[in-house]
């Protein structure tokens, strides 16, 4: 209780919010190396996996990369590239960039994959060519499991982002490491505390953008089943009668 008490006192002491290694800039800091990490390997991953879903090829190959690339330890990927370049963001970059791709790849192919072949022949027979296929049908059907592969991706680098600071003095896993070098562990909860929740926040949000990016025409026809559903037959004083038919 009392770790706690100190964790709290950490984040609203009014000190740790002005100057150069202050609260909003290392949240800042881990913000900016998170979009980054996730722009480079979206760049990366998203088109190679849209196009294992759209052709039906390399699906093995998606599977053993994604799988290699989860039990390469990211630690240990750091301190290599740390070695080969250095301190500095470089390093921490790459390193969070193959712990990205997995999901990303996975959710890009998995949802083209889900699109009904059925409704891609459709799309084929009135005319459309293959970039329409892609743009006007497979894309906007598979954008939900897609950005669900982007948000797992963002936890993942938000929450693995804390090792940035272990070469390079970026983020909120800088306060982390630096309490555990001074003992202050009121002041590492206080960080840890911080990155939980600043992943809440951005899960919050990408689970915002998955509900908004299902097509309208999908959510009107979800509607409508729901709607037209047939009664379900109920027993009652063993008579079974059907639920909004009664007389």
């Amino acid at each position: 209780m009392n770790l706690l008490l100190d964790a709290i006192a950490w984040i609203v002491d009014p000190a740790n919010w002005t100057g150069p290694g202050s609260i909003p800039l290392r949240i800042w800091e881990h913000l900016w190396v998170a979009a980054l990490v996730l722009v480079i390997a979206s760049a990366i991953a998203l088109p190679i996996g849209m196009l294992i879903g759209h052709t039906g090829r390399g699906k093995q190959f998606a599977v053993m990369t994604s799988g290699g690339l989860r039990a390469l330890p990211t630690l240990g990927a750091l301190t290599l590239f740390g070695l080969w370049l250095g301190i500095g963001l470089p390093a921490p970059v790459i390193a969070l960039v193959i712990l990205a791709i997995p999901p990303l790849l996975a959710g890009a192919y998995a949802g083209f994959e889900s699109v009904d072949r059925r409704t891609i022949d459709a799309a084929r027979a009135v005319g459309m060519n293959e970039p329409q296929v892609v743009g006007k049908v497979e894309l906007p059907l598979s954008l939900p499991i897609v950005v669900g592969g982007i948000r797992s991706a963002s936890l993942q680098i938000i929450a693995t982002a804390i090792l940035a600071a272990y070469i390079a003095d970026f983020g909120l896993g800088r306060p982390i490491f630096e309490g555990l070098r001074t003992r202050d562990y009121g002041e590492m909860l206080g960080a840890s505390i911080l990155v939980i929740i600043l992943a809440l926040v951005v899960d919050g949000a990408f689970a915002l953008a998955q509900r908004l990016a299902v097509p309208a025409g999908v959510r009107a026809n979800r509607t409508r089943e729901l709607r037209s559903r047939p009664a379900r037959p109920r027993a009652i004083l063993g008579q079974p009668i059907n639920e909004g038919n009664q007389q």
